[in-house]
């Protein structure tokens, strides 16, 4: 009889069992393609140049570290012409069940944006501000990453001000560098 009730609960408990053991989604596949090396050319507002980026787990992969360089020569648009860095960390959120992401600029500001779903796709991720820091309150900014290829994206930078539609104020496109 015991044997016989050990092997019926085994056989209600196995449903169960098998629920527990299946895998979770992959919060990180929307931006996965990401890792790694990037190099390209960026244009807007400060003029042409070229930029480095870098993303990487950190953390035991509990986030994404991303790292940039940007570079405008002098030019027309740009007398003194810059250097830009900022990095930036991605997080998943398991309570809004999104992924959010902090950008630290050179200039201090500080941009904490969260991925749109109504705007993104498989293959585009749209990331709207909630709060950005050190710039009056009325300012917006948007991030748009539009996949190409496995080794190949565009990132879209606008901003908007009090209300006003977004302005693209510069745009990268990036190339996995090769090693």
């Amino acid at each position: 009889m015991t044997k016989a009730a050990a092997a019926l609960l085994c056989l209600l408990g196995w449903p169960a069992w098998a629920q527990v053991q299946a895998p979770k989604p992959d919060a990180w596949a929307p931006m996965r393609f990401m890792v790694g090396d990037w190099q390209g050319t960026a244009s807007g507002e400060p003029g042409t140049g070229t930029v480095v980026r870098h993303y990487e787990f950190i953390l035991g992969g509990q986030f994404v570290h991303e790292r940039n360089t940007s570079t405008f020569p002098p030019q027309d648009k740009n007398k003194a012409g810059e250097v830009h860095e900022h990095w930036s960390l991605f997080s998943h959120d398991k309570k809004r069940k999104t992924i959010l992401f902090r950008q630290f600029h050179q200039e201090s500001f500080v941009v904490t944006y969260a991925l749109n779903p109504a705007l993104s796709t498989p293959s585009r991720l749209v990331f709207d501000s909630e709060q950005v820091e050190n710039i009056p309150s009325s300012w917006k900014a948007r991030e748009t990453y539009d996949l190409i290829s496995a080794d190949e994206f565009t990132e879209t930078f606008e901003l908007s001000q009090a209300g006003k539609p977004f302005a693209v104020y510069s745009r990268n496109h990036f190339k996995r560098r090769q090693p």
